[in-house]
């Protein structure tokens, strides 16, 4: 965690931080550690499968602590403009918050695309 605000990246996480502010209740809400929870309705190809899938992002005013999808925290991530890259098991995962959309790959083998919203919880 302490490499993610090194050197310039510091803002994009800044930036990924206030999105998630926005995605709940707006910045009043970035004082306390918060959470949000997505649930992103996710088309898989070539299998023409829908699998909802449950992405919950733990935060204080300084840091992301911690992401689960599906109730399962990956090894590590890391915020990008807008959003959040990360991977559990062969499916690399970016989650754009802004505009709230899924994107995965199964290392070429399969993709998923869908759409997030903000679910009670």
């Amino acid at each position: 965690m302490k490499k993610l605000f090194s050197g310039g990246v510091l803002r994009t996480a800044c930036l990924g931080l206030g999105l998630l502010g926005t995605l709940t209740l707006g910045p009043a809400v970035m004082a306390a550690p918060s959470s949000v929870v997505l649930s992103c309705a996710v088309a898989y190809l070539p299998q023409r499968s829908t699998w909802v899938r449950e992405v919950r992002i733990d935060w204080d005013k300084k840091a992301i602590h911690r992401l689960r999808i599906d109730g399962v925290e990956p090894y590590g991530f890391s915020l990008v403009p807008g959003g959040v890259i990360t991977a559990l098991d062969n499916e690399r995962i970016q989650i754009d918050l802004a505009a709230r959309q899924w994107q995965s790959d199964f290392r070429g083998q399969a993709t998923g695309q869908g759409r997030c919203e903000t679910a009670p919880g």
